[in-house]
C-alpha cells in the first residue's frame, strides 16, 4: 500500500521498448507484490518515433530536423565538385521515420526504408543519376535507414553508384550514426515534452485520486492505471499496457 505521493513515470529507451516491457512486468506483479499498486505513465522517448500507442516520440522531430540540416551541410560542401552522388545512412532500427522525413525535407532523390522491400532491380531503376546528371544536374542525394535491408546496406549502395557512374559522377557514402541524437531539442520536442509532463501528472493524479483509501493509501489494480501516454490524431492519449501488449 502507498501513501497518495507516490508514483511511477517511466520513459521508453531506443527501439526496444524497455519502459513498456518494464511497466507491463509492474502492472502484471501488482498480484504478488502490493508494491506495485501504484499508478504507472510510460512517455515515449525515442527518436526512431517507433513506439506502439502513438505517433510522435520525444526527440523523433529533433532528430529528423539534425539529419536535414547535415544532408543541407553535405551539398553545400559539394558546391565546388561537379557530379556526385552521396549516399547517406541515418538511424532508426527497423522504422524508416527519420530517413522518410529526411529525405523529404532534404530533397533526397531516394529513401530505402524497412518498411518498403526493395530489390536489385528497384535499385537498378533507381540509378537513373546518369540520365539526371546528363540533362545539368551536379549532385545526387540517396538515404537508407540503418536497418533498411541485410545485404543491401549503404556500403553496397555506394558501391553500386561508383561502379555505374563511372565517367559520368562520384559517389560518396556517409554513416551519420551517433550525430543525429544530442542536439539541442527542437521547439516542437519542448513543448511536446512540456505537454507531456502536465498530461502524465494530471493522469497520475487522477488515478490516486479513483483508488485512494479511507487511510490515505493508493490500491491500484485496474488496466487504466498503468498506461502509455500518447499522441493520437493530435490528441494526448493513455492507451494501457496491457491494450498494447494485446495489439502488438
Amino acid at each position: 500500500m502507498h501513501t497518495k505521493k507516490e508514483f511511477i513515470i517511466l520513459k521508453t529507451d531506443y527501439w526496444r521498448f524497455e519502459a513498456i516491457q518494464s511497466g507491463l512486468q509492474l502492472y502484471e506483479s501488482r498480484d504478488r507484490f502490493t508494491a506495485f499498486r501504484i499508478p504507472l505513465v510510460v512517455i515515449p522517448s525515442t527518436i526512431s518515433n517507433n513506439v506502439p500507442g502513438t505517433e510522435f516520440s520525444l526527440g523523433c522531430d529533433t532528430a529528423a530536423n539534425d539529419i536535414t540540416k547535415i544532408c543541407d551541410r553535405i551539398r553545400q560542401s559539394a558546391e565546388g565538385t561537379k557530379r556526385r552522388v552521396f549516399a547517406i545512412e541515418t538511424m532508426g532500427g527497423y522504422c524508416g521515420y527519420l530517413a522518410t522525413l529526411a529525405g523529404l525535407a532534404g530533397r533526397a532523390d531516394a529513401a530505402y526504408i524497412y518498411e518498403e522491400k526493395f530489390t536489385i532491380k528497384n535499385l537498378k531503376q533507381d540509378v537513373y543519376m546518369a540520365t539526371k546528371m546528363a540533362k545539368g544536374a551536379q549532385r545526387g542525394l540517396m538515404l537508407r535507414d540503418e536497418n533498411a535491408s541485410a545485404n543491401y546496406n549503404s556500403e553496397f549502395i555506394y558501391r553500386l553508384y561508383s561502379e555505374e557512374g563511372k565517367g559520368l559522377f562520384s559517389a560518396r557514402m556517409n554513416v551519420l550514426g551517433h550525430m543525429q541524437q544530442g542536439a539541442s531539442p527542437s521547439p516542437f520536442d519542448r513543448n511536446m515534452a512540456t505537454r507531456m509532463g502536465i498530461k502524465a501528472s494530471q493522469g497520475i493524479a487522477n488515478q490516486v485520486n479513483s483508488n485512494l483509501s479511507g487511510d490515505g493509501t493508493v490500491n491500484a489494480t485496474g488496466t487504466e492505471s498503468a498506461a502509455l501516454l500518447g499522441i493520437v490524431r493530435r490528441y494526448y492519449k493513455l492507451t494501457s499496457l496491457s491494450e498494447l501488449k494485446k495489439s502488438s
